[in-house]
């Protein structure tokens, strides 16, 4: 038998080509090359307090399938020359804190194509993450004071404002922090203290945009670590004592708070198509006469172009009301009862709830 000495052959058995991986025959090839390389136990953290899931040394919520999937590209190590890799995974679970991954894998390694068959264990251990160790020690870095200005607050107003808070969670990033230490009424008004500056910044600019009013940040000290200041935010919101689509008389005259400005309040007047800006300290003087919630929506049983009658709500008898300045004939009307008497209003963008209320 003629060997050529110069020609290649398999480092293992010997065999003329073809050579594959490492210069080795495809059988030879196949026993010593693996396509992945997966541990027995793939360990895995939950926290014991809130079901909040580490994954990558960050906490979260995320879904069985979602983690079985990050703890197997993880941990299952694929070989650095293999291409067009698929693998496909079932868990099994068998207790609370076991699942067995059981995985089909395919690739190709030196155009050999390589099917695998592996079993790892899903190990789950308990632990506790950052936001429930800081809410056990009552961590926090601000308070929310929610206030108004010259009345208290009612509660229907307070659980108004308090729900924008779960809205504004839900709108950010998931955070850790975004957290609430302890909240409830106190003298004047509601605290709601937070485990982030962010978050109170973020809730004090919402609250001003959807209800008005100021808002106050003051800081303190209350120490140092790695030699910076550590602070704490003390946010004051302060609620105008009256909302949008409110009656109020301010400087002498019926007016409407139709929109809020960075520095106050846009009135419309109720007399004749006016507007007008004004700043929080110049409506300071403004008393509430009518709330929106108050205000009734008429239908007219006989009009003309200054005085309309209609059906008066509170005693069932025709009453003659002059009509608004922007008022056309057959139109839904929208009345306060302001010093006894019926006063129609002119239309503003309030006020479409108030007219669906009429059948």
């Amino acid at each position: 038998m003629d060997v050529d000495l110069g020609g290649a052959f398999c480092l293992v058995c010997g065999d003329p080509p073809p050579l594959f991986t490492d210069g080795m025959c495809e059988s030879c090839s196949r026993a010593r090359t693996h396509l992945v390389e997966a541990p027995a136990n793939i360990p895995w953290t939950r926290c014991a307090r809130c079901g909040a899931i580490e994954v990558d040394g960050r906490w979260g919520s995320i879904e069985e399938e979602v983690l079985y999937d990050d703890l197997v590209q993880r941990h299952v190590r694929v070989h650095q020359d293999a291409q067009e890799v698929a693998i496909a995974m079932m868990p099994q679970p068998i207790t609370e804190r076991h699942t067995l991954l059981h995985l089909q894998v395919e690739g190709v390694i030196d155009d050999l194509l390589y099917t695998e068959e592996h079993t790892v264990r899903a190990r789950m251990s308990n632990g506790v993450c950052l936001t429930c160790t800081r809410r056990a020690g009552n961590y926090f870095e601000a308070t929310v004071q929610l206030r108004s200005s010259g009345r208290r607050l009612e509660e229907g107003e307070l659980n108004r404002l308090r729900a924008t808070l779960d809205d504004v969670i839900a709108s950010m990033p998931e955070d850790p922090m975004f957290f609430i230490t302890k909240e409830g009424p106190v003298q004047g008004g509601y605290d709601v203290v937070l485990g982030s500056k962010g978050l109170a910044r973020s809730w004090g600019r919402h609250l001003t945009s959807t209800f008005g009013g100021q808002s106050i940040e003051t800081n303190s000290t209350v120490g140092r670590k790695d030699g910076v200041d550590v602070t704490r935010l003390t946010l004051l919101y302060r609620k105008p004592g009256y909302d949008l689509g409110d009656v109020v008389r301010w400087r002498d005259r019926l007016w409407r708070p139709s929109a809020w400005s960075k520095d106050g309040a846009i009135l419309e007047a109720v007399d004749r198509h006016e507007r007008t800006g004004a700043t929080w300290r110049d409506l300071e003087p403004a008393v509430v006469l009518v709330r929106m919630h108050e205000l009734v929506a008429a239908d007219p049983l006989t009009e003309d172009a200054s005085v309309a009658e209609v059906l008066d709500p509170t005693t069932w008898q025709v009453v003659s009301v002059r009509v608004a300045w922007d008022h056309e004939v057959g139109r839904t009307m929208v009345l306060a009862r302001i010093e006894g008497e019926w006063v129609a209003l002119p239309r503003s963008a309030q006020d479409r709830d108030v007219v669906t209320k009429v059948p």
